[in-house]
């Protein structure tokens, strides 16, 4: 759904980049394209891309690293980059990571792309995501708030013993800061600018999980779009559908048939694109 998305946006001239923060891709079967790190163009006006998050990971430990040395005294920098190396392999560094990532390619929009459509893993996942930007915000705020009483007690101390009231610049507190007026500007686009497509088969169990999903999304403030009811056979039963289309009559919902064969490759997906 994803790529017919933003096969769509792209066919009508918008420059369309689609991301995957599903860990387990699936965005390049879909467009039965090679993708990696990097955007890939795969047809006019669109590019494709499957993040690594465990390089994301490294990059990020790197760049802390790279920080620690320069604003921390040598003596306790083994006792930060043993930290650092447990910190890599702990749980929420990955989705944190592709949070990142996504942030970037927001920030892209829309001097570089027009759209920005995400391919976003099942719900657990997605509401982590949307919700990092504004879970991060307090803890930069205090991490950065703590920065500025040590550098006020380190000018104290200077003050005291006839030194330059003044410090220079700390790079640690304006990344800090730079970082939180990133997680606050993704948190205002998240729900000004974007809007979440939920897919769901008509299911009782499926369309379950898809209610809450939908209510947790609308109570954090996050806009939905119209919602995908996907595989529809003939024979549906009819409880789980009409109850779906009951759940979405307010935001829509588009359904679409059980076909024969998945709907891979850009001539497929152009086809389902125009139920969308």
């Amino acid at each position: 759904m994803a790529a017919a998305c933003a096969l769509k946006c792209a066919d009508e001239g918008l420059r369309t980049l689609v991301v995957s923060t599903d860990p387990a891709h699936s965005l390049g079967d879909a467009l039965e394209a090679r993708l990696g790190d990097k955007p890939v163009k795969v047809a006019e006006s669109l590019w494709a891309r499957e993040p690594d998050a465990d390089a994301a990971v490294e990059r990020r430990v790197q760049e802390v690293t790279d920080d620690a040395y320069r604003a921390l005294p040598r003596d306790i920098m083994p006792a930060v980059s043993r930290h650092l190396e447990h910190a890599a392999s702990s749980p929420g560094m990955a989705e944190s990571a592709l949070a990142d990532l996504l942030m970037d390619a927001m920030e892209e929009v829309p001097d570089t792309w027009d759209r920005l459509v995400v391919d976003s893993a099942p719900t657990g996942h997605l509401l982590r995501l949307l919700a990092l930007p504004e879970l991060l915000t307090p803890w930069v705020r205090g991490l950065a708030r703590q920065r500025e009483r040590v550098l006020d007690a380190d000018r104290l101390a200077a003050g005291i013993v006839g030194g330059p009231s003044e410090a220079p610049d700390d790079p640690l507190l304006e990344k800090l800061h730079a970082r939180r007026r990133k997680l606050e500007r993704a948190a205002d686009r998240l729900r000004g600018d974007a809007w979440v497509r939920l897919v769901l088969i008509p299911r009782r169990m499926v369309l379950a999980e898809t209610e809450r999903a939908a209510e947790q999304l609308t109570e954090a403030g996050f806009r939905l779009g119209p919602a995908v009811i996907n595989q529809v056979p003939e024979d549906a039963d009819t409880g789980p559908l009409e109850a779906a289309r009951r759940r979405f009559a307010e935001t829509g919902a588009v359904e679409l048939g059980l076909t024969p064969s998945e709907p891979t490759g850009q001539p497929a997906l152009r086809a389902l694109a125009a139920h969308l």
